[in-house]
């Protein structure tokens, strides 16, 4: 059986996986005995047929121990490995654009990096993270951008839910997505436009079902309990990734946790009329100052999000910026940030972007809507862990809504918003000395 009949899972380890894994590692290990005086370069910059899938080989080479170059600011992030065939045959199936070059080559390349006035850098790839994904396991009326660009790069992850992480699963992993979540308890505030649809109905049910069997009174109060485990987890040196509602309703559950901001159709009982003022920012990772939006059926959480200004902006001059950062000094930011565009066209969530003035002063923004006031992209440490939150519901469709067809990754593999998310992906497999702020 050669490396190009078997078959590879993006979501689960199969066997038919796990025995492709073991025999490439030998395959290479025998290849290595030989010799080899040549590199591997997947570019990144506009040349790249595949952005997406390229990241996925990055991750299956790290499957199989073998490190990978990341190349910062150098044709648009590009990445060098060692060469040798198997690899360049997954290239090939997989429609990644690659180039083969003799050692001379690779070191001239390393040494115009090096250069103190190049803005380069060269950071190692060595592990391939074990990712997990905050879902519930019953299908949603909604698409995840994450889960999506993983499926299509053929990144394998885990779904874990509100059981795992109670039962202190969280741990096993080096990166975590909160997948399209309300963690304030309040079903994403969709009371008013879908409260007799059956997807509604039957998400209720069991967020209440689940947070009876696992002994709270209250979803929202399980949610809580969640976001705090969530936080711990981060604290002790864990990848935190999010999107969309799950970025601002994380930081207000954390902020309320003193207090009752859900209104009788959510939680069975009145919100605390004085929540407002109860509110605990030194708790949240991102945000402070805000104002919760207290009207139940006005479909938005807080001030935070700047879904209201994107809205009176023509979708043809909705863009946001990436930051330059010194891909010497500053190589956290340089990794998350690494793209073949630095302008990408904006797109809509129910959390769009954030209002720049709700951002902590600490925050490191890394993308910004200057004509809205808004950052669409941020990054931020707790404890000895990282997190970065990204405005927007799915980089490639502008409004995506509720009961919409998911997006078509093969209509876009060279995405420069979808090359974000998988840029926090590959982050926790750099070197630690990378990893510090």
């Amino acid at each position: 059986m050669t490396i190009a009949m078997m078959t590879f899972s993006a979501k689960t380890m199969t066997i038919a996986h796990h025995f492709k894994i073991g025999f490439l590692t030998i395959l290479l290990a025998f290849t290595a005995l030989s010799g080899s005086a040549a590199k591997i370069l997947i570019q990144m910059d506009e040349s790249q047929k595949n952005h997406m899938k390229a990241y996925g080989i990055a991750y299956w080479i790290l499957q199989n121990d073998i490190e990978v170059q990341w190349l910062l600011n150098y044709r648009g992030g590009s990445f060098m490995i060692d060469q040798y065939q198997a690899i360049e045959e997954e290239c090939v199936i997989r429609g990644v654009s690659y180039q083969v070059i003799a050692d001379v080559q690779a070191n001239n390349i390393l040494r115009e990096i090096a250069d103190p006035e190049a803005n380069m850098e060269v950071v190692k790839l060595e592990k391939a993270p074990k990712i997990a994904v905050y879902s519930p396991k019953t299908k949603q009326p909604w698409d995840d951008a994450v889960t999506l660009v993983m499926t299509y790069a053929e990144i394998p992850y885990e779904v874990i839910y509100d059981e795992e992480i109670l039962n202190l699963s969280l741990p096993k992993y080096d990166w975590l997505h909160l997948h399209h979540e309300d963690f304030t308890g309040q079903y994403g505030k969709f009371y008013r436009s879908y409260k007799n649809a059956a997807w509604y109905q039957e998400q209720v049910r069991d967020a209440e079902e689940r947070a009876t069997q696992m002994g709270f009174s209250k979803v929202s109060d399980l949610k809580l309990a969640v976001a705090q485990r969530i936080k711990e987890y981060v604290a002790g040196g864990g990848y935190l990734f999010t999107m969309c509602s799950g970025t601002d309703s994380y930081d207000i559950a954390l902020a309320a946790q003193s207090t009752d901001i859900a209104e009788s159709m959510y939680d069975g009982d009145g919100a605390d009329p004085a929540a407002q003022s109860k509110l605990d920012f030194t708790q949240t990772f991102a945000f402070e100052d805000f104002q919760l939006e207290r009207d139940p059926l006005v479909y938005e959480f807080s001030s935070i999000d700047g879904t209201n200004v994107h809205g009176k902006t023509p979708q043809t001059q909705d863009f946001f910026t990436l930051f330059d950062f010194s891909a010497k000094w500053d190589v956290v930011p340089t990794m998350l940030t690494q793209n073949h565009r630095k302008v990408v066209k904006g797109f809509m969530g129910q959390t769009t972007a954030f209002k720049k003035q709700y951002v902590k002063k600490d925050i490191l923004i890394m993308g910004e809507s200057k004509m809205q006031g808004t950052v669409k992209y941020i990054h931020g440490t707790m404890g000895k862990g990282q997190w970065t939150f990204y405005g927007g519901h799915d980089p490639e469709d502008y409004q995506h809504r509720v009961g919409d067809p998911p997006t078509d990754l093969n209509l876009h593999p060279n995405s420069p918003g979808y090359r974000l998310i998988l840029n926090n992906i590959l982050f926790p497999a750099a070197k630690k000395k990378h990893q510090k702020t």
